[in-house]
């Protein structure tokens, strides 16, 4: 593992969080629907965030994972999705899925409420999710339409963020408007490829409502995605093993959570 065995993970602030998010990952935005930040420190600086928070449509999100519970309020409480990641080159080598495995040590202790993670890879910008393999989540969804847009100025767009825009759903008459004609309504460029969703359950008692997915299934579709670029089988294979290897080792943590205090007070906020 190396010096990645060396990097130190607390809750930190979210304006440190987003003014890094916003420099090192590759969208160059934050979510705000964000509520716990993870900070990523080595050497004494932060090279590392990676921020949890709400789904933008929860409603379906919730769903997806049983979790034994007999009310749907408590279901609302019990799940984050980890929306950024973002780290720079500093960090060595795996460092990103001992990272995950220590937040998710971390909110097993400190807020027992939440009892599983979402997350989604992006495989038209970035990748189809080669950590989250590493660190145990599964595959339950490879979604071929991501209705991703490229405006004329560059900036990449999800349709169903595009929802929050008040003046743009006034514009199109309502929050359902369709990928075509959002892009004929602001002259941008429909992308493709594929968005994966991946779920972890922290809580081994919960199970999942949807079929898991072989991680074959993304090189039979040839969806498989590695920092942007179209990767093979035998190139995949040479990207994940190490990060295995790192995810397993980091089940031993750093002792004492001295830093994580505010995890405590998550179950109001989210």
């Amino acid at each position: 593992m190396g010096r990645a065995k060396d990097i130190i993970v607390k809750v930190i602030p979210a304006k440190i969080a987003n003014e890094f998010v916003k420099k090192h990952h590759y969208s160059g935005k934050v979510v705000n629907n964000s509520v716990l930040h993870f900070g990523c420190f080595l050497d004494d600086k932060l090279h590392g965030v990676m921020s949890y928070g709400n789904s933008i449509d929860k409603s379906k999100m919730v769903e997806l994972v049983n979790t034994g519970d007999k009310t749907k309020n408590q279901k609302w409480n019990e799940f984050l999705e980890l929306n950024r990641m973002a780290f720079d080159d500093y960090l060595p080598k795996y460092s990103e899925s001992r990272c995950i495995a220590i937040s998710i040590k971390l909110l097993k202790k400190n807020a027992p409420h939440i009892k599983w993670i979402v997350s989604f890879a992006d495989g038209i910008q970035c990748g189809d999710g080669t950590i989250y393999r590493a660190s145990g989540f599964h595959l339950t969804q490879i979604n071929s339409k991501a209705e991703m847009l490229r405006m004329p100025n560059g900036e990449v767009r999800h349709r169903i963020a595009m929802h929050t825009d008040s003046k743009l759903v006034f514009e199109m008459g309502g929050k359902n408007a369709g990928i075509k004609d959002l892009a004929k309504h602001l002259n941008a460029e429909i992308m493709n490829g594929s968005q994966f969703r991946y779920i972890y359950l922290i809580d081994k008692n919960c199970s999942l409502n949807v079929p898991i997915l072989p991680f074959s299934k993304i090189d039979e579709m040839g969806a498989g995605m590695y920092k942007g670029k179209k990767i093979t089988l035998a190139e995949r294979q040479l990207t994940s093993a190490g990060s295995v290897k790192a995810a397993q080792q980091s089940s031993r943590l750093q002792e004492g959570f001295e830093s994580t205090p505010a995890l405590k007070n998550t179950s109001h906020a989210i």
